[in-house]
């Protein structure tokens, strides 16, 4: 269902150097260092899977999914997934994947949450009984009967991600993408994102990519993990496994944390990331 090989990008980044003197020489004279955001990345993912995408801040995490999203187009390496090569055929791509961003909104701020929906109906061209369907059942599941005639800017921020959620899968999607859904969130909201996530997994066999750093996510969730750290895939494997290599049975130098977290931090070590 999903194939990605050899996928590499980079990204110019300006120099910039202290002093007034220097950032006036660089109003005319721009100096730019390459940085590789992903760097030969490899893996596939069957259909149905939820899949855990983990790694420190700026691994690569992001750059990943915007790639698979058909938002960035990669230097190098191919991309297929749903028989789609996501930058290429991004219309009749979108059309089968929902994507989250945790810190991004796909919501209009200031109208109610129903007339986001209706046009995303719209631009998605989901036909009047579909989206009555749709719209039925996440409304009941996420249980947005009080917040559909709420203006965005008004909600909170649990409130928002499941409206944000909901948006996502409107159109049926069977691959959803999800960047930080539960960022900021409380134990009940993220007990509710969770639960639902499960639900249309196993209710619709809707595949899950979950780029999260909260580990209580990816262990209530995924039995895969994926590790990126400095633009490369560095472990690939199940998530029992991984608590079994990485963790130890006291708890270890975490401060108390879980076996999952524990086992986290002593792969970054190994891999020497962070």
């Amino acid at each position: 269902m999903i194939t990605v090989n050899g996928i590499s990008k980079s990204f110019k980044v300006a120099r910039r150097s202290s002093g007034f003197g220097n950032a006036f020489k660089a109003l005319f004279r721009r100096e730019y260092t390459e940085v590789a955001a992903l760097n030969d990345i490899s893996f596939s993912i069957g259909q149905g899977e939820i899949v855990g995408y983990i790694g420190p801040n700026g691994a690569g995490k992001s750059t990943t999914i915007k790639v698979m999203s058909g938002i960035l187009v990669p230097d190098s390496g191919t991309c297929s997934i749903m028989g789609f090569t996501p930058w290429l055929d991004r219309v009749k791509y979108v059309r089968n994947i929902g994507v989250v961003f945790g810190q991004r909104s796909q919501l209009w701020w200031d109208v109610p949450v129903i007339d986001s929906f209706e046009l995303l109906r719209d631009i998605y061209d989901v036909t009047e009984q579909e989206y009555r369907s749709n719209l039925d059942l996440l409304t009941e599941t996420l249980d947005l009967g009080e917040l559909l005639q709420t203006p965005v800017r008004q909600l909170s921020l649990g409130q928002r991600m499941r409206c944000e959620i909901a948006a996502s899968l409107l159109h049926g999607p069977g691959i959803l993408f999800l960047d930080e859904p539960t960022i900021g969130l409380d134990a009940v909201s993220k007990i509710a994102v969770r639960r639902f996530i499960s639900t249309i997994n196993k209710e619709k066999g809707v595949t899950v990519i979950l780029t999260t750093h909260d580990m209580s996510d990816i262990e209530a969730l995924a039995q895969r993990i994926l590790l990126i750290g400095k633009g490369k895939l560095l472990y690939d494997g199940d998530l029992a496994a991984m608590r079994a290599k990485y963790a130890s049975a006291e708890g270890g130098e975490t401060g108390g944390g879980s076996a999952i977290e524990e086992a986290l931090v002593n792969m970054y070590k190994e891999y020497e990331i962070s």
